[in-house]
């Protein structure tokens, strides 16, 4: 019976990924637990469903005032001491529609959407929580180099690339976590069709650090959590990325923003929530041929650019800057102050000059065209 036998192999493929988790446990590094559950280490919660007010400036960065460690990717307090010290985690994952649902973009602190080869895919970073499941994982670029740089050398989880492509992160700083070299921590489902079914999971993901992995700097600044929202009252913003339609929409019945891929509720696997952040920034940036491959265009995330920072139901207009591929993104409002975000989750959308359409407050989203 071929049902009973794709549910089988689909079965033993989540306890193949089980016992690595198992196997990461048992030696020097932290601990793994079982899938599918996750553990995130931040509070409130990572899902943004009760985040307050956020979105306004300042001209210097703000603070949540909490007591004890913070994330320095959410402006969040921490749980536990140790995640605060552990380094960052990026992981490649597929936005094709055959990788839809993902696992884990409701759990990763910073999400950076880029266009890819008519597509986008994430880059999800995770340093306060955990995603177990955590894909599909597919090939980094080029452009995740000087994207991924502030980020004090991270972990990269990735499937693999052509040659070029390899050769030039293996030359980097990024430490590379890449299924084509690692004995453990990658498992390919049954229930989808290659490549859009490699996963793995954080807790196997962390366990491979090294020993002398660091914290990631912070970000971005944060407002104090008390501060009142500054900013235009915006109902959503709808973005053309390559190959998908983007619209993010704010929700004030759980003070979050919803995503939608080509007019659909972009679900999370886990739990099936929809994916939800409490921070949109949009960076306009250009686009060139990667010099790995001509056909892949590359984001040119160091210089200056104009930014939309969606926050608490507000629209701040600034400006992106950034000299040095070591040192994060500064957003700035047409004052010359910082932009304070919400503590909580951010997503990035790195998206071409031009691409997005801001909703304004009582107006129906799906009535604006995208650019």
């Amino acid at each position: 019976m071929p049902g009973r036998s794709h549910r089988r192999a689909t079965a033993m493929a989540w306890i193949s990924l089980a016992l690595v988790l198992a196997a990461c446990g048992s030696g020097t590094k932290a601990p793994a637990t079982s899938i599918p559950s996750t553990s995130p280490n931040t509070e409130p919660v990572a899902t943004s469903a009760t985040s307050t007010s956020a979105g306004s400036t300042s001209t210097e960065p703000a603070s949540t005032v909490a007591a004890g460690p913070t994330s320095p990717l959410t402006g969040l307090p921490m749980l536990d001491a140790t995640t605060a010290l552990r380094p960052a985690l990026v992981v490649k994952i597929d936005n094709h529609p055959l990788a839809r649902p993902q696992s884990g973009l409701n759990e990763a602190d910073i999400v950076f959407e880029e266009n890819v080869e008519q597509l986008t895919r994430f880059a999800a970073v995770f340093q306060s929580g955990n995603s177990n499941p955590v894909g599909p994982i597919r090939s980094g670029r080029t452009q995740d180099i000087a994207l991924l740089g502030s980020f004090n050398r991270p972990l990269f989880a990735w499937s693999g690339g052509n040659q070029r492509v390899t050769d030039a992160i293996r030359g980097s700083d990024l430490r590379q976590l890449s299924a084509l070299q690692q004995q453990h921590g990658f498992v390919r489902m049954g229930d989808r069709p290659a490549p859009h079914n490699l996963y793995s999971s954080t807790d196997a993901l962390f366990a491979l650090a090294p020993a002398d992995a660091q914290a990631p700097l912070p970000q971005f600044s944060y407002r104090a959590t008390a501060a009142e929202a500054v900013g235009d009252d915006i109902a959503a913003v709808n973005i053309s990325m390559d190959g998908v339609k983007v619209s993010w929409r704010w929700d004030p019945s759980i003070r979050a923003f919803l995503r939608f891929s080509d007019g659909k509720a972009h679900l999370d696997a886990i739990g099936k929530a929809q994916v939800s952040t409490d921070n949109v920034v949009v960076l306009f940036v250009a686009y060139a041929p990667s010099p790995a491959d001509a056909h892949s265009p590359e984001a040119q995330t160091l210089g200056s650019g104009d930014a939309l920072v969606f926050s608490a139901g507000k629209l701040v207009k600034g400006t992106w800057t950034r000299t040095n591929r070591l040192q994060p993104f500064t957003l700035t409002d047409v004052g010359g102050a910082v932009i304070a975000l919400t503590p909580g989750r951010t997503f990035v959308e790195l998206a071409r000059a031009g691409s997005a359409a801001p909703v304004p407050a009582g107006v129906d989203p799906s009535s604006v065209a995208f650019p």
